[in-house]
């Protein structure tokens, strides 16, 4: 643990990729194979369930500290992080333990999931009682399930590669799904992600997918695009679909489904099930899952087997069936999912790319031959719930930015574009071809700042998570009042955010916990991608992912938009 909680502060002091590249090689380059397995782990975003409940540690700290409540939590709203405040308030270890990481995940930390009040009062003073305070802060990262460190999984990606001497894709290809919950970091495990390349690896692989190729936001105006891009007729045009990114990979007479999140979700989708009869073995589609209407799900399906039929989607034919993403969301958030939740919220996949066929990768072929090959895979399946993304077609970039325009009503975010002989890449890089999301403008309405609470890491002392609210009435109302509807904490920059935790310190009217309410001055232009009514919001509304767009020095609060705005922007 200890030599794990030393690497945790070399990466949290430094911003410089290098440094952190180096301090991890050095890491990996001395560590038992099954300590290095769980570092992998936590470093590329992994992170078990909270183990221990947040009130009990709360409550042991307070004891073994001799704090009173108050004193407590006017601590952590100074630190702005709980594991990191446990640590300073907790009693200095004379001694700090030797074991491993792997030690203390296996036989120390995870066994405290689920153990009754009492014993975890037992135990949980024994084991802090053998760390030094930078072990300690880690070891309730890990039981809080909250450890974050700024590494990203490419950087571990290129440490290990380097340590091994060996292609860094061929480490992301292991990578994938090491993360998953469902998977437990061992020697093993590890010794394969820097193991030598072997011939029959691809062979060995299950059901693993392959590491997702990402697509780089495009944000210039269209007259632009023959300048940057070349003609439209050497890109692959699709819609950006509003759904779950996933790969269906069917090898051994077994189906699998992965999220973009290298999550394995295949029991949430029973439906897909089917696949398993429909997919030959030695097959991965990249696509999405989407909630699509049953009552034209298969009318579309058929259109779609006739290869030369119009896309289902293009503006002026039959449009998509796809459902707004708010219904996805109810099947994500089940533990079960009952025949009501499957008849009403039914789910297909829509094929964008294969990445495998007969058992042969085909990433490194072009995508418009991968295209190809897919129109005939998905046509050959017959499945009801797999179906081919539509392809667009435009005489030039202009024609089809008159084309996104319709996305909206659609029910899609806008375009992707795919250059017609890319390559299938890993991430987000650009050195076997390029994709580009080109998005629809967002959602954007003048909202009041009215409760304020402080960050976390480098904001921990600053007040810049923030909740917005509208008028319930138009201007001419004597009697209305402001509503709260979006929570936001980012657009703004370093300054800006200092000036307006300034203002809220000076305009608190009251203190609620670690929230503070404040006098209504400031106006913000708040972006989102989406809008859906919804029941457990006072508002009635839901936004999706709400961010400040700018700070409206120039707008009174009394100007600031009200519910019918965001009430025509249902409609």
């Amino acid at each position: 643990m200890k030599a794990f909680a030393e690497l945790y502060s070399l990466l949290d002091a430094t911003t410089s990729s290098n440094a952190k590249l180096a301090a991890m090689q050095h890491y990996f380059a001395l560590a038992a194979p099954q300590d290095a397995a769980w570092a992998v782990y936590f470093l590329s975003g992994g992170r078990p369930r909270q183990l221990v409940p947040t009130r009990l540690l709360r409550e042991q700290a307070m004891l073994l500290s001799e704090l009173p409540e108050w004193l407590f939590e006017e601590s952590y709203q100074a630190v702005g992080d709980l594991a990191e405040t446990l640590s300073l308030l907790l009693p200095q270890a004379e001694h700090s333990s030797e074991e491993g990481l792997a030690d203390w995940m296996e036989n120390k930390l995870l066994p405290l999931r689920g153990l009754p009040h009492e014993e975890l009062l037992e135990r949980l003073p024994t084991f802090w009682s053998q760390l030094d305070r930078q072990s300690l802060m880690v070891c309730l990262k890990l039981i809080t399930g909250s450890f974050r460190v700024g590494v990203s999984k490419l950087l571990v990606t290129r440490a290990l590669a380097a340590l091994a001497d060996i292609d860094s894709k061929r480490v992301a290809q292991r990578l994938v799904g090491y993360t998953d919950l469902s998977h437990r970091p061992s020697a093993e495990g590890y010794l394969k992600l820097i193991a030598e390349e072997s011939q029959d690896e691809h062979a060995q692989r299950g059901g693993q997918p392959y590491p997702f190729f990402l697509a780089h936001s495009l944000q210039q105006p269209v007259d632009q695009f023959e300048t940057l891009l070349g003609p439209a007729e050497n890109w692959q045009v699709e819609w950006k679909w509003d759904g779950i990114r996933a790969q269906v990979v069917k090898r051994e007479g077994r189906l699998w489904i992965w999220s973009r999140g290298e999550e394995l979700v295949t029991d949430r989708f029973p439906e897909l099930h089917s696949l398993t009869q429909c997919l030959p073995d030695g097959t991965v589609i990249d696509g999405e899952i989407v909630v699509w209407k049953a009552a034209a799900a298969e009318s579309v399906a058929d259109d779609a087997f006739e290869l030369d039929t119009p896309a289902p989607g293009t503006p002026g034919e039959s449009t998509p069936s796809v459902q707004p993403f708010a219904l996805l969301q109810q099947r994500i958030g089940r533990k079960t999912l009952g025949k009501k939740i499957l008849e009403d919220v039914p789910v297909v996949v829509l094929a964008y790319d294969l990445l495998e066929w007969q058992g042969h990768d085909w990433r490194s072929r072009p995508q418009h031959e991968r295209r190809t090959q897919l129109e005939q895979v998905v046509a050959e399946a017959r499945s009801p719930v797999l179906l081919p993304s539509p392809v667009l077609s435009g005489k030039d970039w202009l024609d089809l930015g008159q084309q996104r325009e319709a996305s909206r009503s659609l029910g899609v975010e806008g375009m992707m574009l795919k250059a017609r002989d890319s390559l299938y890449g890993v991430g987000r890089t650009k050195d076997m071809g390029v994709w580009w999301k080109w998005k629809i403008d967002p959602f954007s309405v003048d909202a009041v700042l009215i409760y304020a609470q402080r960050g976390h890491g480098r904001r921990a002392s600053l007040y810049s998570d923030y909740t917005f609210a509208v008028w319930d009435g138009p201007p001419q109302s004597s009697e209305r009042t402001l509503v709260p509807f979006a929570k936001a904490y980012s657009g703004l920059t370093d300054e800006e955010m200092r000036k307006v935790d300034a203002i809220i310190r000076k305009t608190t009217v009251e203190k609620f916990g670690p929230v503070r309410s404040v006098t209504p001055t400031l106006v913000f232009e708040l972006g989102f991608e989406g809008i859906a009514l919804s029941k457990r919001h006072k508002s009635g509304i839901a936004v999706r992912f709400p961010r400040m767009l700018r700070w409206r020095v120039d707008k009174p609060v009394a100007e600031a938009d009200s519910l019918a705005t965001l009430q025509d922007l249902l409609s």
